[in-house]
């Protein structure tokens, strides 16, 4: 667990290369309350995400948190995406709302997704979202993600098909026939909230273990010789 104090982990960003990206409402509280304010989210996103060349090729829209699968260009497009998209977002949320203060919990999270086998593992996993939280028995259900353009082929001028999801054509639906595994849920979770890379392992934290001088041999043997 990390400490307020303590610096933030540097996020991994490379041109081209897709990143995962989630943010949560400041204690857990409502980011989306009526319809508009979904909308008003989206239009903000087409708008900043074009503006800072960012890729979008899925979305989901919980009630108190979002899900998006981007591209970004450069390695400050999705710094800069996010940066505005929330500021528009929560001054127009608060005016309609007649609220103050902040919206979300603090900076957005993310992680790199490497290979298209990842890549279509986080489009499952965010578009099967509402699924798993209940709210709806299948994807199709919920209005407010990308299922229906990457699935069902709805136009919508705010998805950039990706070339994993090209690649699946027509099979992709058929890979919400069953859940995103445990495993990888969780993987997911932990790659996002920690800045790593999907698929990556990691080095453990720590000193590595300290290594007997040259020309010794361990104290527990009871003698040590030194040249």
């Amino acid at each position: 667990m990390r400490c307020r104090h303590m610096p933030r982990v540097a996020r991994i960003v490379v041109p081209d290369v897709c990143l995962h990206v989630y943010q949560r409402g400041n204690n857990r509280a409502p980011c989306f309350v009526r319809p508009s304010d979904y909308r008003v989210y989206l239009r903000y996103l087409r708008v900043y995400a074009a503006q800072y060349g960012c890729a979008i090729h899925a979305y989901c829209l919980m009630t108190n948190h979002i899900h998006l699968l981007i591209t970004p260009r450069a390695p400050n497009s999705c710094a800069q995406l996010m940066k505005h998209l929330g500021q528009c977002y929560v001054q127009t949320f608060n005016m309609a709302h007649k609220r103050t203060g902040t919206l979300w919990e603090g900076r957005f999270h993310s992680c790199l997704v490497p290979t298209e086998s990842y890549v279509l593992t986080c489009y499952r996993y965010i578009e099967l979202n509402p699924v798993r939280a209940g709210m709806v028995s299948a994807a199709g259900e919920y209005p407010w993600s990308s299922f229906a353009t990457n699935a069902a082929g709805h136009e919508n001028a705010l998805i950039t098909r990706h070339a994993a999801l090209e690649a699946v054509g027509h099979d992709y639906r058929a890979l919400f026939d069953v859940p995103v595994e445990n495993p990888l849920l969780e993987e997911i979770r932990k790659a996002t909230r920690n800045g790593h890379a999907l698929g990556v392992p990691r080095r453990p934290r720590g000193r590595a273990p300290a290594q007997p001088e040259m020309g010794s041999v361990p104290i527990s043997e009871g003698i040590v010789l030194t040249p």
